[in-house]
């Protein structure tokens, strides 16, 4: 699989952007810049797994991934708070 440098900066920007605002909606300042591109990234694939599984589709177009992402950076985020916290939210 070739990834050009122009969808690697996409995926990042996505990333980031997903990330980002996962760690706004969850109440946390986040895991910094690289923590928060992991995130996200880690959420478009929970997300992408996820989704089609469920018979989701909210669009198509860079707006819709980025929706698509920081709902499973959320989800993700959640999902570690839970178990780094100890069961608070």
């Amino acid at each position: 699989m070739y990834i050009s440098n122009e969808g690697l900066l996409v995926i990042l920007f996505v990333g980031l952007v997903a990330g980002w605002l996962a760690g706004k909606i969850v109440r946390g300042a986040g895991f910094g810049l690289i923590g928060d591109i992991v995130i996200g990234i880690c959420g478009a694939l929970v997300a992408s797994l996820l989704f089609p599984r469920l018979g989701i589709r909210i669009g198509t177009g860079l707006v819709s991934e980025i929706v698509y992402s920081a709902i499973g950076a959320v989800i993700l985020l959640l999902v570690v708070r839970l178990v780094r916290g100890g069961g608070r939210l």
